[in-house]
Parts: structure tokens; sequence; C-alpha cells
């Protein structure tokens, strides 16, 4: 035996060994974001850094294929064609600086990788837990540092109310799945759940309350149809207890009259023109604000518009009909592989709460441009990765064992 052939099994080991640290640290690292994306987005974004380091490195050392759930490519389409829109953008500068958040979708991929079926669960109640503390917060904001006027709302420890509110929509949809369809953990999502209510009901988010309760019904009628009855009352009792001011924010939604109502109409006229003129590519990433004035109409209450609050009209007039079927594709895609995850994960907590999230997101997408939202694109990108995770990971381990 060679000196080489005696050393070649201390290598692998060390090899081993190496690559169960890159895993652990990799796992860890997306845990904690999925933690800081509710407290700080630079934490999170730093953490998520050291994951995605941890996925690459292993990816090139063991010399891996790279898997994906089968959602990821329609949405890998989705941004490449978001760079073809950046390219012929009339400030093809901006509109590129503007794609950085493309990077995001590597969740995906990461995720797909280092998470498997048990800390999918243990993430979803890291998820609930963080969520449960920042809307205690939130709820101490406003009660006690009078965080409770429609230009100073609770938004935890966050930058934007908008933000916060959007995050407490996904976590009250991940703590509902945990509460209908895990039958081992009951006890802490109900515990949780009147604070996420409340706090939610306190940000005066309409957007968010839409989404709450368009996932709400979702899960309800998965579960049961005759449990839909419930989501009614819980609204009365989760107004009651935010007081009046909340209720008569609530009863705006249907005042014709409502200023923000009328002016998200507008942009919606308006972004049909924006799609009209620019049916490809769009204005470009990031130009929406800047072309704004020139397609402003009379009807329009603000001057101006960073983005036309509406998920499918700003894809579509920022990066072209394309980029909008496009997407479209990837949420089909994708709420057909949690159709098919709902029927063969047990529990089904993990495809429930990515269900939810779909649906909240697209509910409330309606009223807000919240996949343009960093901090909301990151934490829904985990959760609806975690099923297809908890599948794949689950099946490779028990080959294994």
């Amino acid at each position: 035996m060679t000196n080489a052939d005696a050393l070649r099994p201390a290598h692998a080991h060390d090899a081993a060994a190496s690559g169960h640290l890159l895993e652990s640290l990799g796992m860890a690292a997306l845990f904690g974001v999925a933690a800081f994306t509710q407290l700080s987005i630079a934490i999170a974004q730093a953490l998520l850094v050291i994951a995605l380091a941890c996925w690459a490195t292993l990816v090139i050392v063991r010399r891996e294929r790279i898997e994906v759930p089968a959602f990821f490519y329609p949405l890998l389409a989705y941004a490449g064609w978001t760079l073809l829109s950046a390219a012929f953008s009339s400030d093809p500068r901006a509109s590129f600086a503007d794609c950085k958040q493309l990077a995001l979708f590597l969740i995906v991929p990461a995720t797909y990788r280092l998470i498997n079926a048990s800390r999918s669960t243990t993430m979803l109640t890291v998820i609930m837990s963080v969520g449960a503390a920042s809307a205690a917060y939130g709820i101490f904001q406003y009660g006690l540092l009078h965080y409770d006027q429609l230009n100073q709302r609770p938004q935890g420890t966050l930058g934007h109310y908008m933000t916060y509110s959007g995050l407490l929509m996904l976590v009250i949809g991940t703590a509902l799945a945990k509460l209908l369809f895990d039958s081992s953990e009951k006890a802490w999502p109900a515990l949780v759940m009147p604070a996420l209510l409340l706090a939610v009901a306190l940000t005066s988010t309409r957007m968010a309350w839409v989404g709450v309760c368009a996932a709400a019904a979702v899960l309800l009628i998965v579960k049961d149809f005759r449990l839909l009855a419930i989501l009614p009352i819980v609204g009365a009792i989760t107004f009651a207890a935010a007081g009046p001011a909340i209720t008569q924010r609530l009863m705006s939604m249907f005042d014709a009259k409502d200023p923000t109502r009328r002016d998200r109409i507008a942009m919606l006229l308006e972004g049909q023109h924006m799609v009209h003129d620019h049916p490809v590519f769009g204005v470009g990433p990031n130009m929406v604000e800047v072309v704004y004035p020139q397609y402003r109409i009379a009807e329009a209450v603000e001057k101006v518009n960073p983005h036309l609050h509406n998920v499918p009209m700003q894809i579509a007039a920022e990066r072209g009909l394309p980029a909008l079927v496009l997407w479209l594709g990837f949420l089909g895609t994708l709420l057909h592989g949690l159709y098919q995850r709902l029927r063969s994960i047990r529990p089904r907590s993990a495809a429930a709460a990515a269900l939810a999230s779909v649906v909240g997101m697209l509910a409330a997408g309606m009223f807000e441009y919240n996949f343009g939202d960093s901090e909301f694109l990151m934490l829904f990108l985990l959760l609806i990765t975690l099923p297809f995770a908890a599948l794949r990971l689950g099946a490779r381990d028990a080959a294994d064992a």
C-alpha cells in the first residue's frame, strides 16, 4: 500500500466533515434569514450571503447538479426577461441597479438543497415565533408610543408599516396552517394568533387585511368548508378589540370617495397606457416613477407614485407583457406543485403555509406591489420552497437509510 492510499481515507473523512460543516452553517444561516427578515433587513441579507456561499461551495466542491423545484424555471425566465427589459430601458443604468433584487431568487435553490422535512417544520415554528414577538412590539407601539395615526402606524423594527403588515400577513398564514394541519403542534399557534391578528389590524393596512382574509378562507376551505363560518366571527372580534378608529378604516374600503381608492383606480388606467406604449419590454425596471408624470391622468390624487400598487399591472408596465406571462406561469406551476404536496406530505402544514403565502400575496398584491418588497419577497420565497425541499430531502434520506 502506498502512502497516497493510506492517506486517502483521511482526506475523504476531512472532506465529509467539511461538507457537513457547510451544510450546518448554511442551514443555520437560512434559519437566521427566516427570523431576521422580520426584524432587520441588513442582518437578514448578511445571513443570506452566508447561506448562499455555503450552498454554492457545496455544489462546487461536491460537483453536485443544481436541483430546483419546477416553479423555479419560469421564475428564472422571468428574471431573464427583466434583464432584457433593463437593457431596453431609457435609463439602463438605473434599471440594472434595480435588478439586484433578482439575486433573492437564489433563496429557492439554496433552501431546496439545505432544508429537509424536520427542518422545514422547525422553520415554520421559528417564523411564527419571531412574528409573534414582532406583533407584540407593534401592539406596544400602537398602545404606548402612539403609533395610532395614518401617518404614523405600527411598523415593528422595520422601516415601513406596509412591509410590517405584509410580513404579519405571511406569519398569520403560517400560524393558521400549523393550527389546522399540524396535529402535533396546535397550542403555540393558537396562543399567538390573537396577537398576530390584532397587530395586523392596528397597522390600518387594508391590503394586508384583504390578504389575511383570502389566505384564511382558502385554508379553511381546504381543511373543511364548514369552518369558513368562523372567519367573519374572528374578524368581527378582532376589529372590535382594535377599536372604532380601525373599524372606520375598514369601512373606508367601501367608500368611493376615499382618495387612496381613487388613486389606485387611476394608477390602473395609467398602467394600461404604459403597457400600450411599451408592450414588449415595458418602461424598464425602476422607471415607473420616472415616466409617471407623463402618464398621470386628471383623476389621479398623487402627483407621482413609485409604483402602481398592483403586482400584475406593475410587472406588465415595468417589464412588459412577456414578463407578466412568465410570472403567471411561475404562479401556475407553483400552485400545481402545492396541490400535489398537500396530498402527499404529512404533516401538510408546510404546503398549507406556502399556499396561504401565495393566496395572500395575490390578494394583497391587487392593491400593493408586495412582490417588489425585499423583506416580503425573502420570507415569501422561503415559505413557498419549504414543502418542495421537505419532500425531496425526505425521500433522499429514506433512500439512504
